[in-house]
């Protein structure tokens, strides 16, 4: 029974080390944000953690190969893991605003402090799979067999540890509490393996730990997650944190780090001078179009429905709109904070281009709005993309895309004109004022800037409606040359993360951020 039972302790302590993290890769993503960066800085400590509990449990168990400290270890393990939340609780709302004022001094210095908190429990689980095999190992001619076993069982905790956090526990309780209850499951398994390899008055001495744990998680648990003044709603699901803040009756939506803002919602307000209302102005690119031609709409990247409202206010609520939005959280606050109850828009939860490809439409306006430097999705950017897109267009149909990019840093830009030029015979750019976005629409007939004029002319004088004035208006006057000479983009090779990295990077080390605060 005992040795049967180490098998499942040694399951647990899989489960535990991969959902702790893929739950701290959450619980960083809220403030630090979920670039590939980020990203490599967990896994990288995380699996130097290990190695180093790896070393550690081998030598520690030839000193003391006994089942009493294997199970103390663990029961050590999940209480540690269950204080990292805890104490870098105070740490990452210090980071979230520093994050607000582009304070990369104390971002850097935050980050690195949180993930340092993690070296002690994953290299006290990262014991279990040496100790173990030392423990189980009665017959050397069945070492290998013995060592096997326990290495599958861990490889199978790990494995339902990176789904159970992501699709279960984060969604429902958030990622503090995700990390508590992965603790709490740890510290009883050793608790109960102490009962049963020493005694159950021994393992009865350790509850202390638990119950400090329980304690102090009520004290320090409690509250949001951020606290940024206005936010009156934040949430964690399987794809975002979400905040919705308020301020003077605007409402604004922002996701992970909060690095930008996704939706913008006033009930007496249209234009917000954002990109939003720039993807109206591409239709219109084609000589002497009118906005009863506007046939269909397709938004990629629909957040809380900002420019889906726009539009409906433009073109009329016969003017039908698919938005493809992949978290269907994001939807639900989209209905409840932002009014994004337009009757001609079709929400739907799915990967935009997924749900481009599967789409029965041809759209007169192609919206892509899911490019938020660092988090740009490789698939979205490619030849073959923007294939599929120009085959869901109409024959005057326009599609637009939201780039962000850095102030003298225009390589992403380059390189998207570069791939939309090898699949539609015209391009156009046009920079956001006050803003690091440009608008790059890509038609399926050559058109020209003179082309948006003449409509601009004519659309005045018939008093069209002020929301499109005022969107081609700003196109016309912050006009840009269309670049060349950039990397084409295909599915089989798509470095954004590359370039984006590199920007990012030279962003912040050329001092830029400093200047703007």
């Amino acid at each position: 029974m005992t040795r049967r039972y180490l098998t499942f302790a040694v399951f647990a302590s899989g489960l535990t080390t991969l959902g702790v993290e893929l739950t701290a890769s959450r619980l960083l993503g809220n403030v630090f944000g979920t670039s590939n960066l980020v990203w490599a800085s967990i896994i990288g400590l995380i699996l130097i953690y290990l190695t180093l509990g790896y070393f550690i449990g081998g030598r520690w168990a030839d000193r003391s190969p006994h089942f009493e400290t294997f199970y103390k270890i663990q029961i050590w393990a999940g209480f540690t893991a269950g204080i990292v939340p805890l104490v870098a609780r105070p740490v990452l709302r210090a980071a979230a605003d520093a994050f607000d004022q582009l304070q990369v001094g104390v971002l850097a210095g935050s980050l690195v402090s949180v993930l340092v908190l993690f070296i002690v429990p994953i290299t006290l689980m990262g014991t279990a799979s040496p100790f173990a095999i030392r423990l189980a190992i009665t017959d050397q001619k069945e070492a290998g067999r013995t060592s096997g076993r326990i290495y599958a069982f861990s490889t199978l905790g790990s494995v339902i540890g990176t789904f159970l956090p992501v699709l279960v526990l984060i969604p429902v309780f958030g990622s503090t509490v995700t990390i508590l209850i992965f603790s709490f499951a740890l510290m009883a398994v050793g608790l109960v393996g102490l009962g049963l390899s020493v005694s159950w008055r021994k393992a009865a001495g350790w509850l202390t730990l638990p119950l400090l744990l329980a304690a102090l998680a009520a004290i320090w648990a409690q509250g949001n997650l951020k606290a940024t003044a206005g936010q009156i709603y934040e949430d964690e699901t399987a794809y975002n944190y979400i905040q919705v803040l308020e301020f003077n009756g605007v409402r604004y939506l922002r996701l992970n780090e909060g690095q930008g803002v996704h939706s913008i919602y006033h009930p007496d307000i249209l234009d917000f001078q954002g990109p939003w209302e720039q993807f109206l102005v591409g239709p219109f690119f084609n000589p002497d179009y009118r906005p009863e031609q506007v046939s269909a709409i397709a938004i990629i990247g629909l957040a809380a429905g900002t420019s889906a409202r726009g539009a409906t206010a433009v073109l009329g609520e016969d003017v039908p709109m698919d938005g493809y939005e992949i978290d269907p959280d994001i939807i639900a606050v989209g209905r409840e904070y932002f009014g994004m109850t337009m009757p001609n828009l079709n929400a739907v939860a799915v990967d935009g281009r997924w749900g481009l490809e599967h789409s029965q439409r041809t759209y007169s306006l192609i919206e892509i709005d899911a490019y938020r430097p660092p988090y740009i999705p490789p698939h979205l950017t490619t030849v073959e993309f923007f294939t599929l897109c120009r085959e869901r267009l109409t024959a005057d149909g326009v599609l637009a895309i939201n780039v962000g990019r850095a102030p003298n840093d225009r390589r992403l830009i380059d390189a998207l004109v570069a791939t939309l030029s090898e699949v539609f015979p015209s391009v156009h750019v046009m920079d956001i004022p006050d803003t690091f976005n440009s608008l790059v629409y890509a038609t399926v007939q050559p058109t020209r800037f003179e082309d948006l004029q003449a409509n601009y002319d004519r659309l005045a004088a018939d008093g069209s409606h002020p929301l499109l004035l005022a969107a081609m208006q700003r196109t016309l006057q912050n006009q840009r040359e269309t670049p060349s000479g950039g990397q084409v983009l295909t599915d089989d090779r798509s470095p954004i993360e590359w370039i984006i990295n590199s920007m990012v990077l030279r962003f912040v080390l050329s001092g830029e951020v400093e200047s703007l605060q």
